[in-house]
């Protein structure tokens, strides 16, 4: 008989069997409302159960480091608090510092979830760059959500050319849990034009400046977003 829950290990989040979760990953250096958008649309376009946002511990394509882990980890469930979206830092837990290889300990340590790779359009224009990016888009279905300024280059990416067999339309995409790997939707979307970077260039991520020395956020910023994050927030 099969269990009713697959429980992970201590400090892991906890999902039900057969159920679909989107993994939204990054290092969310800092968190914003683009991010909290592009959790929207994707549990609305996809039909997906849950969203779980992957805060990592650094991101191997960027030379500099982001702000410390527990600070962006305390801004992003600061952010978003909702039943169906968890922060979690089980790349942090599983030891794992690339994408393909955080895939494979998901999918070995919850059989019976269907889980999804959420990404902007943005990502799938450099995506050819991932550590063994096709062995990514064969290891589970891609939601694509499209971002300012980026729909015509993502289309036009290697990775979408290399994977265009594998393409499920804008209609489609309710389709996307359910299909085999390798499988992607770029659905197009109300947009907004925000990103961590214009963020920290404009020199709004004030989050370290609230630093207790410790690597958290001090008592007097507890619970607030220190930068203005723009848009709506998830209902």
């Amino acid at each position: 008989m099969r269990k009713q829950f697959l429980l992970s290990g201590s400090g892991l989040p906890t999902v039900r069997a057969g159920h679909t979760v989107g993994l939204l990953g990054g290092s969310f250096d800092p968190p914003h409302a683009g991010h909290v958008h592009l959790t929207r649309e994707a549990l609305k376009r996809f039909g997906l159960d849950k969203v779980w946002w992957l805060v990592s511990p650094g991101n191997p394509l960027k030379t500099e480091g982001p702000a410390p882990l527990g600070l962006r980890m305390e801004a992003a469930r600061a952010l978003i608090r909702h039943p169906r979206v968890t922060v979690s830092d089980i790349e942090t837990k599983f030891g794992t510092r690339y994408t393909a290889e955080t895939l494979g300990t998901l999918t070995s340590r919850y059989p019976g979830v269907r889980f999804i790779w959420l990404m902007g359009a943005d990502n799938l224009i450099a995506f050819h760059n991932w550590e063994r990016w096709r062995e990514i888009f064969g290891m589970v279905p891609i939601g694509i959500v499209a971002r300012p300024g980026d729909i015509t280059a993502a289309r036009h990416s290697k990775a979408a050319r290399t994977f265009s067999f594998a393409r499920l339309g804008d209609r489609r995409s309710g389709l996307l849990p359910r299909a085999s790997a390798p499988a992607w939707c770029f659905v197009n979307a109300p947009m907004l034009n925000l990103s961590s970077s214009a963020i920290r260039g404009r020199g709004d991520w004030a989050g370290r400046s609230n630093l207790n020395g410790t690597g958290t956020i001090g008592h007097e910023a507890h619970g607030q977003i220190p930068y203005p994050i723009g848009g709506p927030a998830l209902p």
